[in-house]
Protein backbone atom coordinates (compact mmCIF):
# COMPACT_ATOMS: atom_id res chain seq x y z
CA UNK A 1 0.00 0.00 0.00
CA UNK A 2 1.43 3.40 -0.96
CA UNK A 3 1.70 6.33 1.44
CA UNK A 4 -0.97 8.29 -0.44
CA UNK A 5 -3.48 5.45 -0.04
CA UNK A 6 -2.71 4.62 3.58
CA UNK A 7 -5.62 5.52 5.90
CA UNK A 8 -4.65 8.28 8.32
CA UNK A 9 -6.35 9.92 11.25
CA UNK A 10 -7.18 13.54 10.55
CA UNK A 11 -4.62 16.07 11.77
CA UNK A 12 -5.33 17.76 15.07
CA UNK A 13 -7.19 21.02 14.56
CA UNK A 14 -6.13 24.24 16.26
CA UNK A 15 -8.47 27.19 15.74
CA UNK A 16 -6.60 30.40 16.41
CA UNK A 17 -7.49 34.05 17.07
CA UNK A 18 -10.23 33.05 19.52
CA UNK A 19 -11.67 36.23 21.01
CA UNK A 20 -14.38 35.04 23.41
CA UNK A 21 -15.71 32.06 25.32
CA UNK A 22 -18.48 31.81 22.71
CA UNK A 23 -15.98 31.53 19.86
CA UNK A 24 -14.02 28.93 21.79
CA UNK A 25 -17.16 26.86 22.32
CA UNK A 26 -18.10 27.15 18.64
CA UNK A 27 -14.68 25.86 17.64
CA UNK A 28 -14.78 23.02 20.16
CA UNK A 29 -18.30 22.03 19.09
CA UNK A 30 -16.94 21.60 15.55
CA UNK A 31 -14.11 19.37 16.71
CA UNK A 32 -11.24 21.71 17.56
CA UNK A 33 -8.54 19.96 19.56
CA UNK A 34 -6.88 23.24 20.52
CA UNK A 35 -7.62 26.95 20.56
CA UNK A 36 -5.19 29.81 20.03
CA UNK A 37 -5.29 32.97 22.16
CA UNK A 38 -3.23 35.87 20.80
CA UNK A 39 -1.45 38.21 23.17
CA UNK A 40 0.33 41.42 22.16
CA UNK A 41 1.84 41.28 18.66
CA UNK A 42 3.66 43.80 16.46
CA UNK A 43 1.10 43.13 13.70
CA UNK A 44 -1.67 40.76 12.71
CA UNK A 45 -5.20 39.87 13.84
CA UNK A 46 -6.76 38.41 16.93
CA UNK A 47 -4.94 40.25 19.71
CA UNK A 48 -6.81 40.29 23.03
CA UNK A 49 -5.69 41.39 26.51
CA UNK A 50 -3.99 38.85 28.75
CA UNK A 51 -6.81 39.07 31.31
CA UNK A 52 -9.31 37.97 28.65
CA UNK A 53 -7.00 35.15 27.61
CA UNK A 54 -7.10 33.97 31.21
CA UNK A 55 -10.89 34.22 31.34
CA UNK A 56 -11.28 32.14 28.17
CA UNK A 57 -8.63 29.57 29.13
CA UNK A 58 -10.36 28.98 32.46
CA UNK A 59 -13.54 27.95 30.63
CA UNK A 60 -11.98 25.41 28.26
CA UNK A 61 -12.81 21.77 29.02
CA UNK A 62 -10.13 19.20 29.79
CA UNK A 63 -8.64 17.57 26.72
CA UNK A 64 -8.61 20.78 24.65
CA UNK A 65 -5.25 22.52 24.46
CA UNK A 66 -5.04 26.25 25.16
CA UNK A 67 -2.24 27.95 23.23
CA UNK A 68 -0.97 31.36 24.35
CA UNK A 69 0.60 33.09 21.34
CA UNK A 70 3.36 35.37 22.55
CA UNK A 71 5.72 37.66 20.66
CA UNK A 72 8.00 37.99 23.70
CA UNK A 73 11.53 36.60 23.58
CA UNK A 74 12.15 37.17 27.29
CA UNK A 75 11.88 33.94 29.26
CA UNK A 76 10.87 35.62 32.53
CA UNK A 77 8.14 37.60 30.78
CA UNK A 78 6.78 34.49 29.06
CA UNK A 79 6.73 32.61 32.35
CA UNK A 80 4.75 35.48 33.87
CA UNK A 81 2.29 35.41 30.98
CA UNK A 82 1.66 31.70 31.40
CA UNK A 83 1.12 31.97 35.12
CA UNK A 84 -1.24 34.91 34.62
CA UNK A 85 -3.22 33.33 31.79
CA UNK A 86 -3.30 29.72 32.96
CA UNK A 87 -2.81 28.15 29.51
CA UNK A 88 -1.30 24.72 28.99
CA UNK A 89 0.71 25.52 25.86
CA UNK A 90 3.06 28.37 24.93
CA UNK A 91 3.41 29.26 21.24
CA UNK A 92 6.60 31.23 20.59
CA UNK A 93 5.78 33.35 17.56
CA UNK A 94 9.23 34.92 17.41
CA UNK A 95 12.43 32.86 17.47
CA UNK A 96 14.00 31.86 20.77
CA UNK A 97 17.43 30.21 20.85
CA UNK A 98 17.21 26.54 21.87
CA UNK A 99 18.95 27.26 25.19
CA UNK A 100 16.23 29.75 26.09
CA UNK A 101 13.53 27.25 25.13
CA UNK A 102 15.19 24.78 27.51
CA UNK A 103 15.13 27.48 30.22
CA UNK A 104 11.43 28.05 29.55
CA UNK A 105 10.65 24.35 29.81
CA UNK A 106 12.53 24.10 33.10
CA UNK A 107 10.62 27.07 34.49
CA UNK A 108 7.24 25.71 33.32
CA UNK A 109 7.19 21.95 33.89
CA UNK A 110 4.13 20.33 32.37
CA UNK A 111 3.56 23.19 29.93
CA UNK A 112 4.08 22.42 26.24
CA UNK A 113 6.30 24.79 24.25
CA UNK A 114 5.71 25.18 20.51
CA UNK A 115 8.23 27.15 18.44
CA UNK A 116 6.95 28.88 15.32
CA UNK A 117 9.18 28.66 12.24
CA UNK A 118 8.30 31.14 9.50
CA UNK A 119 8.89 29.41 6.17
CA UNK A 120 10.32 32.22 4.07
CA UNK A 121 12.92 30.18 2.17
CA UNK A 122 15.10 27.07 2.37
CA UNK A 123 16.81 28.39 5.50
CA UNK A 124 13.67 27.41 7.39
CA UNK A 125 14.78 23.77 7.29
CA UNK A 126 17.93 24.32 9.34
CA UNK A 127 16.08 26.73 11.66
CA UNK A 128 13.45 24.08 12.28
CA UNK A 129 16.05 21.41 12.97
CA UNK A 130 17.70 23.64 15.57
CA UNK A 131 14.39 24.49 17.25
CA UNK A 132 13.41 20.82 17.30
CA UNK A 133 16.28 20.09 19.70
CA UNK A 134 14.44 22.05 22.40
CA UNK A 135 10.74 22.56 21.65
CA UNK A 136 7.95 20.03 22.15
CA UNK A 137 6.54 20.82 18.69
CA UNK A 138 6.97 23.19 15.76
CA UNK A 139 4.40 25.33 13.97
CA UNK A 140 5.22 26.25 10.36
CA UNK A 141 3.74 29.62 9.41
CA UNK A 142 4.02 32.29 6.71
CA UNK A 143 5.21 35.33 8.63
CA UNK A 144 8.20 37.49 7.85
CA UNK A 145 10.50 38.37 10.74
CA UNK A 146 12.77 40.47 8.49
CA UNK A 147 10.24 43.27 7.95
CA UNK A 148 10.65 46.52 9.92
CA UNK A 149 7.40 45.60 11.69
CA UNK A 150 7.63 41.87 12.14
CA UNK A 151 4.89 39.63 10.78
CA UNK A 152 4.54 36.82 13.31
CA UNK A 153 1.37 35.19 11.99
CA UNK A 154 -2.12 35.84 10.76
CA UNK A 155 -0.96 36.92 7.30
CA UNK A 156 -3.48 34.85 5.34
CA UNK A 157 -0.66 33.77 3.02
CA UNK A 158 0.39 30.26 2.17
CA UNK A 159 4.05 29.33 1.85
CA UNK A 160 6.01 26.67 -0.02
CA UNK A 161 4.53 23.45 1.30
CA UNK A 162 7.37 21.42 -0.20
CA UNK A 163 9.70 23.09 2.32
CA UNK A 164 7.26 22.29 5.10
CA UNK A 165 7.21 18.68 3.95
CA UNK A 166 11.01 18.58 4.12
CA UNK A 167 10.90 19.97 7.65
CA UNK A 168 8.32 17.39 8.68
CA UNK A 169 10.59 14.65 7.33
CA UNK A 170 13.71 16.14 8.97
CA UNK A 171 12.50 16.42 12.57
CA UNK A 172 11.11 13.93 15.06
CA UNK A 173 8.69 16.17 16.94
CA UNK A 174 5.10 17.04 15.93
CA UNK A 175 4.55 19.62 13.20
CA UNK A 176 1.59 21.98 12.94
CA UNK A 177 0.99 23.61 9.55
CA UNK A 178 -0.36 27.17 9.35
CA UNK A 179 -0.52 30.00 6.84
CA UNK A 180 -3.37 30.88 4.51
CA UNK A 181 -5.33 27.66 5.03
CA UNK A 182 -8.99 27.65 3.96
CA UNK A 183 -11.73 25.09 3.30
CA UNK A 184 -10.60 25.13 -0.35
CA UNK A 185 -6.91 24.28 0.15
CA UNK A 186 -6.57 22.45 3.48
CA UNK A 187 -7.03 18.97 2.01
CA UNK A 188 -4.21 19.58 -0.49
CA UNK A 189 -2.02 21.04 2.27
CA UNK A 190 -2.52 17.90 4.35
CA UNK A 191 -1.84 15.67 1.34
CA UNK A 192 1.45 17.42 0.62
CA UNK A 193 2.81 17.97 4.12
CA UNK A 194 1.18 15.24 6.27
CA UNK A 195 1.38 17.37 9.43
CA UNK A 196 0.49 16.30 12.95
CA UNK A 197 -1.81 19.32 13.22
CA UNK A 198 -3.41 22.18 11.30
CA UNK A 199 -3.61 25.76 12.56
CA UNK A 200 -6.08 28.26 11.09
CA UNK A 201 -7.17 31.82 11.85
CA UNK A 202 -8.08 34.18 8.99
CA UNK A 203 -9.43 31.39 6.78
CA UNK A 204 -12.32 30.86 9.21
CA UNK A 205 -13.27 34.46 9.93
CA UNK A 206 -15.75 36.88 8.37
CA UNK A 207 -15.89 40.51 9.52
CA UNK A 208 -13.40 39.58 12.26
CA UNK A 209 -15.69 36.90 13.70
CA UNK A 210 -15.38 33.14 13.67
CA UNK A 211 -17.69 31.98 10.87
CA UNK A 212 -19.64 28.81 11.65
CA UNK A 213 -20.18 28.01 7.97
CA UNK A 214 -16.48 28.32 7.10
CA UNK A 215 -15.60 26.28 10.17
CA UNK A 216 -18.00 23.50 9.16
CA UNK A 217 -16.65 23.42 5.60
CA UNK A 218 -13.07 23.43 6.88
CA UNK A 219 -13.68 20.45 9.15
CA UNK A 220 -15.43 18.61 6.33
CA UNK A 221 -12.43 19.17 4.05
CA UNK A 222 -10.01 18.19 6.81
CA UNK A 223 -11.80 14.93 7.50
CA UNK A 224 -12.23 13.91 3.84
CA UNK A 225 -10.15 10.95 2.65
CA UNK A 226 -6.72 12.04 1.45
CA UNK A 227 -6.45 11.40 -2.32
Amino acid sequence: MTESSTPRARPRLKVCCIASVEEAQLAINHGADAIGLVSSMPSGPGVIPDHRIGEIAARIPPGVSTFLLTSSTNVDHIVGQQKSCGVNTIQLCDELPPRHIHDLRQALPGIAVVQVVHVMDEAAVSAAQAAATAAHALLLDSGNTAKPIKELGGTGRTHDWSVSRRIREAVEIPIFLAGGLTPDNVAEAVRQVRPFGIDVCSGLRTDNRLDARKLRLFVQALTSPIP
